[in-house]
């Protein structure tokens, strides 16, 4: 048999077990596998004697107190007969286990970051690489060397046979290391190098968020490129065979030989972590919580019952992502939408069949439903596009409609019409018709498209869910007859949020505070350290993405600047803490505290407030509170501290800050929501004080008046403080609104007119 021709590698079993995303791997010369989780733990599964296929949990490591990450093995010696293993976590620690007892026997503690790399080398010592932009040598539980060189977070370390050390970072680079001296840099790749393996006798293998894996010669020039992936690659490694494996992003595990892949191996989740075992056998890690072995033995491989399980978990996950004409496959209609027979000749309708979209014809002539073939989205690299909510996009655009709405994402593909899209996206966001054509010109200057408005045709029927255009019903009055007034503005659903931060100047105003004290001997004891520092940095970083777990280490600091710095100097702290407000754990978090006694918003705001006021502390603050609407965990904090906030804050409604006093209406207008929602009327009646306060002509800002307005107008159309609302003389307010030159005031004047008439 040729080279090329090896067999394909088939599931072997899965190690079902982890609760979460199975983060590392390693493999032992004796076949056992270790997986490491973002669930904090190590397992280690050994298949039993004399059984063909499946693995078995032998022990279960627990001591990490956030989710592990890189794992390694330690030879069998006198201390751990069984062998040991090395594992590294985001709690910045690197553990040595003993695997008979499973028992921690070392704690390593020198990293300020999260570990991403551990490795053993041919002495025994333990290296480990972090995103503080070190490599630690490590001897008998303590640090033997340092490596200080790359600009960026260490992805990855790997020693070589020759004693040297190999580092990859997000800094792009490779460095081969000789004790602490870096003797060569390897440049090449154009974004993070995020993993190392030795090729036996050949050299050394990257895998890199750029899509590439990369084969290198130890002098740095590099003889092999191997692209095919179309997402980050995470992970690569290599088999004495001569195979190389790579798992990726999009959700592949890809075999090499020769520069060329053999096979691509689908998975139903991103691909963390590949290795080989001895035998030649592939192990995968998967970010559904579940590790895979794959074997080229037929002999070995999973029953069909399982392969074929295995097959339909794939199908289900395509069906989910996979779309035709921009609607996912899954959201189809099935064939029995072929049973109604169509609008007009030649009508088109898309059906699911399988995991593809198919497309019909109307043949009116014969009355029956002609095939005309499968549905196939053009060719696109993913490595260029954008995802939303799972899809990918030519486009996903930021778009700020105003009006104080929050920020949206609207995706758009090359080829689709602008209005069609449009209308589509309104609706979905439930905004107005009116922003149509403002939406359009937007997506005509960012994509350089061109399209005309389309011309409907009553009989057209949407081919992919069976909709026509039909004409809005009109409003209808109360007393049953058509009306030709529709509300526009009111009632508001939903939170607004203040979701986007210059952070690059939260982080410079926090250096400078930050130096003012170290140089202050009577606040010299408040300054961060240079550890903490980076820590926050990288916090910020973090902030930036939203989808990476934060430390308690992070809430411990955050808390620090929050609670001890004069108040004159936590406005960037509040600017950071509303940030994280926008993050599920951390609202979680903070809300557990609350409950626990320790209320770290709350006294924030508390101290935000206090003498002497400062107007970055009362926008801060102010936008910290409207932040605390975003998830659902402090919902019962944001309605229980109801009047001691909005008194805290009042200070904002008299704010020559226009900022202060929009941060407010802000607040004011999320407060109205979730009460009607509760149906709480004596909150109703407290917030709707509040909004009239700032909703008379006084308050020369538009978008302050206008939140102030809508607020009102919420809270009336509940029916709830209509009475209360005539007695303070709400309608006047109406009235004058609705005569403002301005034409959103306007209207959200005329909507309260009509909810007092």
């Amino acid at each position: 048999m040729g080279e090329l021709e090896a067999p394909d590698f088939k599931l072997r079993c899965q190690l079902l077990g982890h609760e979460e995303d199975v983060r590392g791997l390693c493999a032992n010369v004796d076949g056992r596998i270790a997986t490491g989780s973002r669930d904090k733990s190590v397992r280690i599964w050994t298949a039993p004697e004399g059984e063909v296929g499946g693995y078995l949990v032998t022990k279960t490591l627990v001591g990490h107190t956030s989710f592990v990450g890189p794992i390694a093995w330690l030879a069998p010696s006198e201390d751990f007969p069984e062998g040991g293993l090395v594992s590294g976590g985001m709690d910045t620690r690197v553990l040595v286990w003993n695997v008979e007892t499973a028992s921690i026997v070392q704690d390593l503690q020198g990293h300020k970051l999260q570990i991403t790399s551990v490795a053993v080398d041919a002495n025994g010592d333990i290296l480990s690489a972090s995103v503080d932009s070190t490599v630690r040598r490590w001897r008998m539980g303590k640090t033997l060397e340092v490596l200080h060189g790359h600009k960026g977070p260490v992805q990855a370390v790997l020693p070589l046979p020759s004693g040297e050390i190999v580092t990859g970072s997000s800094d792009t680079t490779l460095k081969l290391w000789k004790g602490t001296t870096c003797v060569h840099t390897f440049s090449g790749h154009s974004d993070t190098v995020r993993g190392l393996a030795l090729m036996p006798n050949i050299g050394i293998l990257s895998a890199s968020h750029d899509g590439s894996v990369r084969m290198w010669a130890v002098t740095g020039e590099q003889l092999m490129e191997m692209v095919g992936h179309t997402a980050i690659v995470y992970s690569v490694a290599a088999h004495a065979s001569g195979d190389i494996a790579s798992g990726s992003e999009d959700g592949f595990a890809k075999i090499w030989k020769g520069g060329s892949c053999i096979q691509s191996i689908e998975h139903p989740g991103c691909v963390w972590d590949v290795t080989f075992l001895p035998n030649g056998d592939l192990v995968t890690a998967c970010s559904d919580g579940v590790a895979r072995v794959w074997t080229r033995d037929s002999q070995h491989s999973a029953s069909l019952e399982e392969l074929e399980a295995y097959k339909s978990l794939i199908l289900t996950r395509k069906m989910q992502t996979k779309t035709v004409g921009g609607v996912k496959v899954d959201n189809l209609p099935g064939l029995e939408a072929l049973q109604q027979p169509g609008a007009k000749d030649g009508q088109t309708r898309i059906v699911r069949e399988g995991d593809s979209g198919v497309a019909y014809s109307w043949n009116a002539k014969e009355y029956k439903w002609d095939k005309i073939g499968e549905v196939v989205d053009g060719p696109g690299d993913n490595l260029d596009k954008k995802s939303l909510n799972g899809v990918t996009y030519d486009y996903v655009f930021d778009v700020d409609i105003g009006d104080g709405l929050p920020t949206r994402k609207l995706p758009y593909n090359h080829g689709q019409n602008p209005y069609d899209v449009a209308d589509q996206w309104l609706a979905n966001e439930e905004l107005p018709a009116g922003y149509r054509e403002q939406v359009v010109q937007f997506i005509l200057q960012n994509t350089g498209s061109t399209a005309a408005p389309p011309q409907f045709d009553p009989a057209f029927v949407d081919p992919y869910t069976g909709d026509s255009f039909v004409s809005p019903a009109p409003a209808v009055a109360r007393n049953g007859s058509s009306a030709a007034y529709t509300l526009r503005h009111i009632p508001k659903k939903g939170s607004l949020l203040f979701d986007t931060a210059q952070y690059d100047g939260i982080a410079k105003k926090i250096l400078e505070f930050n130096a003012a004290f170290s140089s202050d001997e009577q606040h010299k004891t408040l300054a961060l350290s240079g550890h903490e520092v980076q820590r926050l940095q990288v916090m910020i970083s973090m902030l930036k993405e939203l989808n990476s777990p934060f430390a308690d280490v992070d809430f411990n600091l955050l808390t620090r600047i929050l609670l001890l710095w004069p108040t004159q100097y936590i406005f960037p702290a509040l600017d950071i803490l509303r940030m994280m407000l926008l993050h599920p754990q951390c609202a979680t978090y903070f809300a557990k505290d609350a409950g626990d006694g320790k209320d770290v918003v709350m006294e924030s705001l508390r101290r935000a407030t206090s003498e002497p006021m400062l107007a970055a502390n009362l926008v801060t603050g102010a936008r910290v509170a409207v932040n605390c609407f975003k998830h659902h965990a402090l919902h019962t904090w944001t309605m229980d501290h109801r009047s001691e906030i909005l008194d805290l804050l009042a200070e904002c409604c008299k704010s020559t800050n226009k900022s202060a006093r929009l941060a407010y209406a802000t607040l004011v207008l999320n407060y109205a929501v979730s009460l009607v929602e509760s149906k709480d009327d004596g909150g109703q009646i407290q917030v709707l004080s509040a909004a009239l306060e700032m909703a008379g002509p006084q308050e020369q800002d538009v978008e302050v008046q206008f939140r102030a307005l809508v607020a009102i107008g919420t809270l009336i159309h509940s029916g709830q403080v209509k009475s209360v609302a005539l007695d303070l003389d709400t309608a006047s307010l109406a009235v004058n609104a609705s005569n403002s030159p301005v034409a959103k005031i306007a209207e959200v004047g005329r909507d309260l007119k009509y909810l007092l008439d």
